[in-house]
């Protein structure tokens, strides 16, 4: 468990310099921006359940966390898909609406379910997410 989880579960804070040169944390977050990069995913596929199993988050704060690492992983993202010619804004600016709206409901929902009920239905999107991938490749 890393000592941001630690304290996450106590209610204390260690500085944020300490925090920030967390090696741990660092390479979630380098395997997330690789696979974000590379394949569109990011913060709740590759972040989430590396933060719970290799880091010890609870799944609560471990979809909070994954959640602020998302805005610089879009802009480096934006960036570089630019660069290429490959983002039509107007669709991004529609998906991004939509997401805002849907983000701040799934948030709310986010707070009121429970821990392991939360677990169980991450790990099914997951699955069947897979296998719709798997089915359609």
């Amino acid at each position: 468990m890393t000592e941001g989880a630690e304290q996450a579960r106590a209610g204390t804070r260690t500085p944020v310099l300490r925090r920030l040169l967390d090696p741990q944390l660092a390479l979630i977050g380098v395997v997330g921006g690789v696979l974000s990069g590379l394949l569109g995913v990011g913060g709740g596929v590759v972040m989430v359940p590396l933060l719970v199993v290799w880091a010890g988050y609870g799944q609560r704060e471990a979809h909070a966390l994954s959640l602020g690492a998302i805005i610089p992983i879009s802009v480096a993202g934006i960036v570089a898909y630019s660069a290429a010619g490959k983002v039509r804004i107007v669709d991004a600016v529609a998906l991004a609406a939509g997401a805002v709206v849907g983000a701040r409901l799934g948030a709310g929902l986010l707070a009121r379910i429970e821990e392991r009920p939360l677990k169980g239905l991450f790990g099914a999107f997951l699955v069947a997410v897979s296998v719709v991938m798997a089915v359609r490749a």
